[in-house]
């Protein structure tokens, strides 16, 4: 592992015959943290995934999980033998039992973890005897988290962990995500639920298209993403670029701004150019995210993706 990263792709790439579903994605994920991994539908997220975990080829590019690479057969079988996965479709043998199954996964792992097994099995009330395929989503959810963190993995890879859950059962889910770095695993979940990202995770990675787009702390958005707005008593003038302006929008005598850094340069740029009203309030991460990803092809207001 290399600088404290549990997770590192430099240019990594794949396409799906003319479908380029990933496209030179760089991510630096640090250990110790809870990473959110945000992006629309179809952004490539559960395909980079899928190359982390081995289970698809790169078309190009490399990587590395725990520092082994992604693109070696023997090293991806390292790679899974020291992390553990969560999927939507959470692959649990529905025949078993709560119980038989636990003592199969258990057979595998010798370094698994007697103790974290109990408590989760109390905590979440899986019912031993029951049969996995009678089990409702949540608890199912439940017994494969159970079943990754009682083996005390390095990383935790989830892929949308609260899809069809209840609120008590999402509430528990994330407290035992919470819990997970103090206890050694490094935790990286995908998600489309916002505001849960911005409860629990410690840094955001966000796609778009299969390209890195936002890479940052939330402490850091918190501190330097802005919403700016200049009022204008005459038609809005065109502002030349400025450091830290990601999109800007004008329309008839308002321009509306998001910055990632340098509000107060910004508003004073727009004070000198005759704004009559300066607003500057902070933004949310599903504020962050709407902006960041939202379409260009349907018309809008006069729109200017800044330079920075």
């Amino acid at each position: 592992m290399t600088s404290g990263r549990v997770i590192q792709t430099s240019g990594l790439t794949k396409d799906y015959g003319s479908f380029r579903a990933v496209n030179q994605l760089n991510l630096s994920v640090r250990a110790g943290r809870i990473t959110g991994f945000l992006g629309r539908n179809g952004a490539g997220k559960s395909s980079t995934i899928k190359m982390l975990l081995g289970m698809v080829r790169p078309t190009s590019g490399t990587g590395t999980v725990l520092g082994y690479r992604i693109d070696d057969a023997k090293q991806s079988i390292e790679i899974r033998r020291r992390i553990a996965y969560v999927g939507e479709d959470k692959g649990l043998y529905g025949y078993m039992t709560v119980a038989e199954l636990i003592r199969f996964t258990r057979s595998f792992y010798t370094d698994w973890q007697p103790d974290i097994e109990r408590r989760l099995l109390a905590e979440y009330r899986l019912p031993p005897g029951r049969k996995v395929k009678a089990l409702s989503k949540g608890m199912r959810t439940k017994l494969a988290l159970l079943l990754a963190l009682s083996r005390r993995p390095a990383l935790l890879i989830l892929d949308e962990p609260t899809e069809g859950l209840d609120p008590v059962s999402i509430e528990e889910l994330l407290q035992t995500l919470v819990a997970a770095p103090a206890q050694g695993t490094s935790v990286f979940f995908s998600s489309h639920q916002l505001a849960e990202v911005e409860r629990i995770a410690d840094d955001v990675l966000m796609i778009h298209r299969g390209t890195a787009v936002l890479d940052m702390s939330l402490e850091q958005i918190r501190e330097n993403y802005r919403r700016i707005s200049f009022g204008f008593s005459t038609p809005a003038p065109m502002l030349e670029p400025i450091r830290g302006v990601e999109k800007m929008r004008r329309e008839g005598r308002q321009i509306t701004i998001l910055a990632s850094s340098n509000a107060d340069s910004i508003a004073l740029l727009g004070r000198e150019r005759g704004a009559v009203d300066v607003q500057v309030s902070p933004v949310n991460l599903r504020e962050v995210f709407l902006e960041t990803v939202q379409e260009q092809g349907r018309r809008q207001p006069e729109c200017v993706d800044a330079l920075v």
